[in-house]
């Protein structure tokens, strides 16, 4: 069975039938329901907060948002992000209570600085690990997304991303790429092995643990099955240990890579990059 990130951008995907069909089936809203709790849980919000619901659809998951009892923290005030005008559509005709925005968030996240308390994505951030044209990269889209949802975030913010990545490739492409931005990043998976098996991406902003324990998101602290990556330290090692010369290979390989983050199409390196070029007559 083919995955819908493979047939078509979303915006074209989740045209007015498919937008009808997914918010209808009660399959859907309830797988929906559960992972949004899930998220809420990792969140651990203890008052009513201002979220971020990226890839909100027709509002299934902000729904549960804003009917959250204050004895689990709630009301949540939230603002939903989404590239199909058709799941926006639905979600106006639904009257649901948070606002709502057009947009692509392989683009960057359009808020100001330190706008949100917390930030939640359900299904959706595995599609950015598609280029839908020969002029951007999947890696480029990442770096936008993360950057901007790092910036999007208050210090000490967190967000939790669900998500279905295809292979151990992308799995490792989306965590680098919160890693880069600066986020402590950790990922649980439930129900490993297994059909229903689901990935968290659980990120913070600033505040993290990097005394040695491991535990650089904080949040999943003591649970069983948790895959944290933590690059900060290595990069700031071979930062120490190598000092990078203008016109040198390194230098090139960094100039290349911040290319690639900002969805430029760069040529393949080789052995030969770098090295000086002989005299010309």
């Amino acid at each position: 069975m083919s995955r819908p990130e493979d047939t078509l951008p979303p915006d074209l995907y989740y045209d007015d039938s498919e937008a009808r069909k997914y918010t209808t089936s009660s399959r859907i809203q309830n797988i929906q329901s559960s992972m949004t709790h899930r998220a809420l849980d990792l969140l651990a919000l203890p008052s009513p907060s201002l979220i971020l619901d990226i890839g909100c659809g027709s509002g299934l998951s902000g729904e549960i948002l804003s009917a959250l009892p204050p004895s689990d923290g709630g009301p949540h005030q939230w603002v939903g992000l989404d590239i199909s005008a058709s799941m926006l559509g639905i979600a106006l005709d639904r009257d649901v209570e948070g606002d709502l925005m057009l947009a692509d968030i392989g683009q960057g996240v359009p808020f100001r600085p330190g706008s949100f308390d917390a930030a939640i994505s359900i299904s959706a951030i595995q599609w950015l690990c598609n280029a839908d044209s020969s002029d951007v990269s999947a890696q480029g889209r990442l770096s936008r997304f993360f950057n901007g949802l790092y910036a999007a975030l208050r210090r000490g913010g967190r967000a939790v991303c669900q998500f279905y990545p295809k292979n151990e490739i992308q799995r490792t492409m989306i965590s680098s790429a919160a890693i880069k931005a600066g986020f402590g990043a950790g990922i649980l998976e439930d129900d490993p092995g297994t059909k229903n098996s689901k990935l968290y991406l659980v990120l913070t902003v600033g505040g993290g643990d990097i005394t040695g324990s491991g535990d650089i998101t904080v949040v999943v602290k003591g649970m069983n099955g948790v895959d944290v990556v933590d690059g900060r330290r290595k990069r700031e090692r071979e930062k120490e240990k190598h000092g990078v010369r203008k016109g040198g290979k390194a230098w090139i390989l960094k100039k290349k890579e911040q290319m690639e983050r900002k969805g430029k199409v760069v040529k393949n390196s080789s052995k030969y990059t770098g090295r000086k070029r002989g005299p010309t007559f």
